[in-house]
């Protein structure tokens, strides 16, 4: 099976490569850099949003597409998310025409907006930053053009940690603050509980998710269990040494943030198997 993943350079995007090629897929790897991009992947540098570029017929016809290509996904409330928003939704149509048979699009905690409790595919959305918004809107204009032409798919992502130094979370500015050789980290209260899975473990449910197509619509890629914010940090610095300490209150609470919120994992078990 071939499949193409935009994005392919970017946080999430490398580790589904790697995943899909350790599951035997073949890819087509697409970003506008492809340095970091594992070893065995097909690379593009492709403008996915030029109308005059045949991506389909550049990346040899893929079977299926992972979309993951987002600017300024870790900056919530960048006006990229609004002004980019119509170029995704012409890319995801103008893709299908091409006869492929599964689209999978990376989406987002951040489209339900305040919530306790779990997640599902029913959970209504009232998304509160411009992130949130876009993605959310998205979602609904594909589901509604597209649910009966093709096996779509709803990837929808929670906190994601690993790999930190690449990545925008709590965990890389610990990691960062704790190499600089700093004393105290501000911190929020870190009571709340959020569903936390690392970026091999996400990459490897999204992977699994794009190889089957039984089971289609939104999908929860989490692990389906919500942790304290301040039980995930400290373990987080126990487990790799560091000296760094927390200084609680010193930054308020997000307002769209629950006190407690995680996905309803039972489409991803079903999907995993074996190995969940």
């Amino acid at each position: 099976m071939r499949v193409l993943v935009t994005g392919a350079n970017g946080y999430i995007g490398r580790h589904v490569v790697k995943a899909l090629l350790d599951r035997g897929a073949s890819v087509a790897a697409v970003d506008f850099t492809t340095d970091d991009i594992p070893n065995g992947a097909d690379k593009f540098n492709l403008d996915i949003f030029d109308r005059n570029v045949q991506v389909c017929a550049t990346t040899d016809y893929p079977d299926a597409v992972i979309h993951m290509a987002w600017k300024d996904g870790f900056v919530h409330n960048s006006p990229a998310h609004m002004s980019n928003l119509s170029a995704h939704y012409e890319f995801c149509t103008r893709i299908v025409e091409c006869g492929i048979k599964t689209l999978a699009i990376m989406g987002s905690m951040h489209e339900i907006g305040y919530w306790e409790g779990a997640i599902d595919e029913n959970t209504p959305c009232t998304p509160l930053s411009q992130y949130g918004v876009a993605k959310n809107a998205l979602r609904q204009s594909l589901l509604l053009s597209l649910k009966d032409k093709i096996n779509l798919q709803w990837l929808r992502a929670y906190y994601i940690y690993g790999d930190d130094k690449r990545a925008s979370s709590v965990f890389a500015k610990l990691t960062a603050a704790e190499e600089r050789g700093d004393k105290v980290l501000p911190f929020t209260s870190g009571k709340n509980k959020f569903d936390f899975i690392t970026v091999e473990r996400l990459a490897e449910q999204i992977a699994a998710c794009v190889l089957q197509d039984k089971i289609i619509g939104i999908i929860n890629c989490c692990t389906g269990k919500p942790l304290s914010l301040v039980k995930q940090v400290e373990g987080y610095i126990k487990e790799h040494g560091f000296k760094i300490k927390l200084d609680y209150g010193a930054f308020p609470d997000r307002p769209y943030d629950s006190p407690c919120v995680w996905g309803d994992n039972t489409k991803i078990k079903k999907i995993m198997g074996d190995s969940y």
